[in-house]
């Protein structure tokens, strides 16, 4: 096998360092590659090099240990009454795989570190409160937050459960601890909110389900 240039894996971590900067400061959408090149001290042309776009260097900046598309996939097709359930059956199924202690170790560092938090901020807004939003009652506005504080829950569920391992929680059966999740998301995403928040957000009539959807 031909020797990889001398360097060449520096260079490349120096552009992840680089991009890691510039996306905790400012989004995903506030960075150009160019912006990257120039904070790296490399070439525009280094960056195409190393990465196909600003996608892929967003995702090796964060290092996700799973791609959100896995999470998601066939959410798009559930019907509304059906998102708690699907979110919370996703989320046990991929703390209970093979995968569980990458993922408690990558939300240990992230959370121990305020330019990740903020990357992992970024990533989730995107690639995934968007896509568990769609349809949700209210407008834009209401959406976002309804699907904000869904994602809370869902945090707050793999902290106390994978992470601190708080009990009686850490220990029980992971479907009954999913049965648990469930309604709570569901609560979130379309039970009725606070009457502050205006009364368009007080009348969401989506019926919720008492048992996950098994996909």
């Amino acid at each position: 096998m031909m020797a990889r240039p001398r360097g060449a894996s520096d260079r490349r971590a120096q552009i992840v360092d680089a991009a890691t900067r510039l996306f905790a400061d400012d989004g995903y959408d506030g960075v150009s590659l160019r912006q990257i090149a120039r904070e790296a001290g490399v070439d525009a042309a280094l960056v195409h090099h190393y990465f196909a776009g600003k996608e892929e260097l967003f995702a090796a900046a964060v290092a996700l240990p799973i791609d959100p598309e896995v999470i998601l996939h066939g959410i798009d097709g559930r019907a509304l009454a059906d998102r708690g359930p699907f979110v919370a059956h996703a989320i046990t199924r991929l703390w209970e795989g093979p995968q569980r202690h990458a993922l408690a170790a990558f939300l240990r560092a992230t959370i121990s570190s305020t330019s990740r938090s903020k990357l992992l901020a970024n990533v989730v807004r995107r690639r995934i409160l968007a896509r568990v939003a769609e349809g949700l009652p209210g407008d834009d506005a209401e959406r976002e937050l309804r699907a904000s504080m869904a994602a809370s829950q869902v945090v707050g569920f793999m902290i106390a459960r994978y992470v601190v391992k708080l009990e009686p929680l850490a220990s029980l059966p992971a479907e009954d601890a999913e049965r648990l999740l469930a309604p709570a998301i569901q609560r979130h995403l379309t039970g009725p909110l606070p009457a502050e928040f205006g009364q368009k957000s007080t009348v969401a009539n989506v019926p919720t389900r008492s048992n996950p959807t098994r996909s």
